[in-house]
Order: structure tokens, then sequence, then C-alpha cells
């Protein structure tokens, strides 16, 4: 007996087809994405070894990576009220991928940050420093979005990296707000914001502070 596919049977293969290809093209992306994470770490990998021989001083704490999930990604993209697809995200998104540099003292931060952008191979596409103008709710930290060659089995793609510097003391107020603030199924009272706001002004106090303690160990 010969064997007959009907119409919504076709369709389901269709739409399983299409959802197999969204699937491909995220691995795609997730490959590249995580080629060009590997390639930034391994940067600051190297300028924190150097430190350590040229100066006894590790400058980076620890290093962070992530990959933009593609529901966080296509949230983004609606949003911005853009067409919400992988190639959209890859074209329109810049923190696809992303990097955080943990580093001791806020000196470090500028430290890298600028050696980091003297390589040759590295582009900056954006700069937003929210250690000197920090964000309303106290929130302090360098960002910077970077372009770099990733060389392929196929060919070389230039792929964009969004790398965010701060210290040990800015990671710690920025985590647990976002503990305290993302837990909330509403905003939070302005009083508690005002609350974090000035933990945030006290935090940064005591990162100077210890900045100026490590500095005078140093010069002993």
């Amino acid at each position: 007996m010969e064997n007959k596919i009907n119409s919504n049977e076709l369709s389901i293969l269709a739409e399983n087809k299409e959802v197999l290809e969204q699937i491909q093209e995220y691995i795609e992306l997730q490959q590249k994405f995580n080629a060009a994470i590997k390639e930034v770490s391994t940067k600051l990998e190297i300028l924190n070894e150097d430190f350590k021989v040229k100066f006894d001083h590790n400058p980076i704490h620890h290093i962070e990576t992530r990959i933009k999930s593609p529901k966080s990604m296509f949230q983004k993209l609606r949003k911005s009220g853009m067409d919400v697809s992988i190639d959209s995200a890859t074209k329109n998104l810049h923190d696809i991928a992303g990097v955080r540099v943990i580093c001791c003292y806020k000196d470090d931060v500028y430290r890298v940050a600028e050696i980091l952008l003297q390589q040759n191979d590295i582009t900056v596409v954006k700069k937003k420093d929210y250690i000197k103008n920090p964000k309303p709710n106290g929130y302090r930290s360098l960002h910077l979005v970077i372009t770099l060659p990733i060389f392929l089995s196929d060919r070389t793609e230039n792929v964009a990296v969004e790398v965010q510097f701060r210290t040990i003391a800015m990671d710690m107020w920025a985590s647990l707000e976002h503990k305290l603030r993302y837990k909330q199924t509403k905003n939070l009272p302005e009083d508690i914001s005002d609350e974090l706001v000035v933990c945030a002004d006290e935090i940064a106090a005591i990162d100077e502070k210890i900045q100026e303690i490590h500095k005078k160990i140093h010069r002993l």
C-alpha cells in the first residue's frame, strides 16, 4: 500500500525543519561568540600574568563570561522593535558575548582596559564609563564594546564582545543589588532604592581607601 502524507503532516514537517534550521543557526552563533570570548579571555589572562612578572601584582582578580540565551536575545530585539531572528540578533546586538573582568583596584580597571585596547586587532565600538559617571541607582562599571577577528575554518569574521570592568567592591554591590531588585515582582520602594544608592557611595569610598592602602604598601 502506498504511504501518503497529508497536508497536516506536511505542515508539521515544514515547521520542524524551520525549528531545526533555527537551532542550527543558534549553534553556529554560539560557537562563533564562544570563540570571541576565548580570544578576549586569553588576552586578559596573558596581561594578568605579564603584570605579575613585571610588577609583582595581579590586577585581575577573576574573569566571568556568558552568552545571551535565545530568550534574552529575542526579548531585547522585541523591546527595540527589531526583527526577531538569529540573523537580526547577530547584526543588531553588541552584547551577545559578554566578558566581565573583576579587578582588585579601580586603577587596575583603567590600566587593564587601556592596555587591552592598545592591541592592534581590537576596535572600540562603544565606551561607557559608569565609574566616573555612576548610574542613578548607584551602579559603577566600565563598559566597552569591542570587535576582534575570529579565525574560523572557512573565513575570518569580526565579532563584537561586551567587556565590563569593575572592582571586587563594585561587583559585590552590583550582584547584591541585582538579587534584591530582581527578586521583586514590582519596583522597589523609593526609600529602599535610595538606601542602595547610599550603600553604593559608601562602598565606593571604601574602594578608594583600600586602593590608597595598597599604594602605601607598595611604596614601603
